[in-house]
């Protein structure tokens, strides 16, 4: 039993021994290969740095030469730019230089100029002390001449001197006559002949009606007994009527009739209407008045809009702006001297027209300035200022061409008209207010005009009279024939029309006469 356990505990151990043995063989094995291993990574590690160290070598090179190349590069580029730079300068010293020498030619130039000059003002200096002295000298002979002269002539200095401006003035006013006279002789001759044919063909071409309008609306009634509900219970329908329309209501003995007067005539016609619809009703009191007031305002209204757009495409004015043609039909209730305005500016709007079509203007044009020159004055109860500027600035407000807003602000003179067509228009508002029966004119008016046409002509020196003929159409002035001669009487004339023109304002011409007339009398006994 112990020899197999002896040789069991043996065979293990020769078994452990062999383990153990392959084991340190294997061990041993391993341990070679490290080591070969470690020397193959070695020997490749080695490599890699030699080619590592051969490629930095190579690309260190690469480098040195690029630098070198660029280096050289640059080192060209700055010697170029110094090369111009140097050249620049080399020229601006060049350009310099000439410029000094130009400098100092013109200094030596100046210099001698200079020298020049003070030698002439040193000679001039002379030749001024010379002619002082001479002067001088002059002067005593001629102080000594005039004494001797007045000695002789037994005249004063004075004397002489007046008489001598009376006949240089005599001297002018001859040569001054004569003049005007001749140029209004060559005017006449050239423009009055084509002017009276031009405005001839625009007038007899225009057909027009005049009519007169009243400041005041009578409205007949049907009876007397109407007046006292036109007054109302203690004055409550005329109170209330006034109130709402603006107007005046007189009532007196004007049989059968009722007169309203008013500031506005589209106040007046909107009374006018209340009233008549009022009396035709029969049924007067407060409320029905203020219904009928409202109503016919309204109905004003869109009489004025059409009256303007009737008269505007009468003229040919379409593209006027629809407000513009509002305010022109508010004119139709608006008169000057017993002229309806609307009627006056449409006339002046056709004889505009035919004048500037025997002129070659633009017909359209002057057509549309001549409607639109009074426009003003459907505004002027309401808005401070003339018609003339109202007119203006409306027409600037809604963009109107240029040539209208001067023909409307020059057809009174109160600024130069740039334009033929404000010319035109102008002459056109005159021709339309001075026809026969276009105006009628208040007699303080007329006497006052007269009164100045006399005054005007009676304020000259040499005047013995003056009186206003034809409604003031002509002046004839009387002159005293011992202080004014034929020919201080033209320039007379010529004085008075151009004083009449700017201090007084009238239609129409005014034709100024002066007579010079000298009578011998004797009677035989």
């Amino acid at each position: 039993m112990n020899d197999v356990t002896n040789i069991i505990l043996l065979a293990l151990l020769i078994v452990l021994a062999v383990a153990f043995v392959a084991l340190l063989l294997r061990s041993h094995s391993a341990l070679l290969k490290q080591q070969q291993l470690a020397e193959d990574a070695d020997n490749k590690a080695k490599e890699l740095m030699t080619n590592a160290k051969r490629e930095a070598e190579n690309l260190k090179k690469e480098v040195e030469i690029s630098l070198s190349d660029a280096k050289r590069k640059q080192r060209d580029e700055i010697e170029a730019e110094f090369k111009d730079e140097r050249k620049e300068l080399k020229d601006t010293e060049k350009r310099l230089a000439q410029r000094e020498e130009q400098l100092d030619r013109k200094d030596d130039l100046l210099t001698r100029k200079e020298q020049s000059l003070d030698s002439k003002e040193s000679n001039l200096q002379k030749k001024v002390d010379t002619i002082n002295n001479r002067e001088a000298e002059l002067s005593k002979v001629e102080e000594k001449k005039h004494a001797e002269l007045e000695h002789v002539a037994q005249l004063s200095t004075e004397d002489a001197k007046n008489i001598l401006l009376t006949e240089t003035r005599e001297g002018l006013s001859f040569e001054m006559a004569n003049m005007i006279r001749s140029v209004e002789e060559k005017a006449n001759r050239e423009a009055d002949s084509k002017a009276r044919n031009i405005i001839s063909l625009a007038v007899q071409r225009l057909a027009s009606e005049s009519i007169a309008e009243q400041t005041v609306t009578v409205v007949a009634l049907p009876d007397e007994g109407m007046k006292g509900r036109i007054i109302g219970r203690e004055g409550r329908n005329i109170r209330t009527f006034e109130g709402l329309t603006g107007v005046d209501v007189i009532i007196d003995d004007t049989p059968e009739a009722v007169v309203l007067s008013g500031f506005d005539p589209i106040r007046r016609e909107i009374a006018r209407m209340t009233l008549e619809q009022l009396v035709k009703d029969g049924r007067i009191h407060p409320a029905r008045i203020e219904e009928l007031v409202a109503k016919n305002r309204r109905e004003i209204d869109r009489k004025i809009r059409e009256y303007g757009e009737a008269a505007s495409f009468e003229v040919g004015a379409h593209t006027l702006h629809p407000d513009l043609m509002k305010i022109m039909g508010r004119l139709h209730f608006r008169t000057s001297y017993g002229q309806n305005v609307l009627d006056h500016s449409i006339e002046v709007a056709n004889l505009a027209g035919l004048l500037a079509g025997e002129l070659g203007e633009n017909v359209a044009l002057a057509k549309r300035a001549g409607f639109l020159h009074d426009i003003g004055k459907a505004l002027d109860h309401e808005v401070e200022g003339s018609h003339v500027e109202i007119g203006t600035e409306l027409a600037r407000k809604y963009k109107e061409n240029p040539v209208v807003i001067n023909a409307i602000a020059s057809h009174h003179n109160d600024t130069e008209p740039t334009s033929i067509i404000a010319v035109l228009v102008a002459a056109a508002d005159a021709l339309s207010s001075a026809r026969p029966g276009a105006r009628r004119e208040s007699v303080e008016n007329y006497i006052k005009r007269l009164q100045d046409l006399e005054a005007i002509s009676n304020s000259y020196t040499g005047v013995k009279s003056a009186y206003a003929l034809q409604a003031g159409r002509e002046v004839r002035v009387m002159v005293q024939p011992d202080k004014l001669n034929d020919n201080q009487i033209i320039v007379l004339a010529h004085d008075i029309k151009d004083r009449i023109e700017k201090e007084m304002d009238y239609p129409g011409n005014i034709k100024v006469t002066v007579i010079r007339e000298t009578r011998a009398t004797d009677v035989a006994k």
